[in-house]
């Protein structure tokens, strides 16, 4: 099987991207939806947060201030992560539109791969400021939230070294439609 062009794994990898693409942009748009939902239900029922607590079982210092500060949190946190899959997905996409045409090396894909990398480190930089945030507004709460994760930094250099192996393909394209 082929790796390039139409017909080829990009190609399929390509569809794949496009419905993955679209089913995270529905979710966004019903956490958004969610969101107003509980923030309208909030106003017209102040003690939700009471019977939420109630019926999570939740124990230690949980005033209904706080449950609200943890739902705007998760909410917002929610809301920024598929953001940036939206950003990451729809930047992969253009890249696996130029594999499917079988011409990879475009110096657009250098600035696309580059963003994936920053929006990965910030995904992750994100995650460590959740988790002081969660700390300092509930500390009584168990929160399982992981630490230093060198697998995702990993991944963010690897993306990044692509970027520049993409620069570099592209140099050497230029150079070889000059010597023709």
């Amino acid at each position: 099987m082929r790796a390039l062009g139409p017909g080829s794994v990009s190609s399929f990898l390509k569809t794949v991207l496009d419905v993955v693409y679209f089913a995270i942009i529905a979710m966004l748009a019903l956490v958004t939806l969610g969101v107003i939902a509980g923030l309208l239900a909030i106003s017209f029922v102040p003690d939700l947060f009471r019977e939420v607590a109630d019926r999570l079982n939740i124990e230690g210092d949980v005033t209904p201030g706080r449950l609200a500060a943890l739902g705007v949190t998760f909410a917002v946190y929610g809301m920024l992560y598929l953001s940036a899959l939206i950003v990451i997905l729809s930047r992969l996409r253009k890249v696996f539109t130029t594999l499917t045409a079988g011409d990879p090396f475009q110096p657009e894909n250098i600035p696309r791969l580059r963003l994936i990398g920053f929006v990965l480190a910030g995904m992750e930089l994100a995650r460590y400021a959740l988790g002081a945030l969660l700390l300092a507004i509930a500390p009584a709460l168990t929160w399982d939230i992981d630490g230093f994760n060198i697998t995702v930094w990993f991944s963010v250099l690897v993306v990044f070294v692509l970027a520049e192996v993409f620069r570099e393909g592209a140099r050497l394209r230029r150079e070889a439609e000059l010597t023709i």
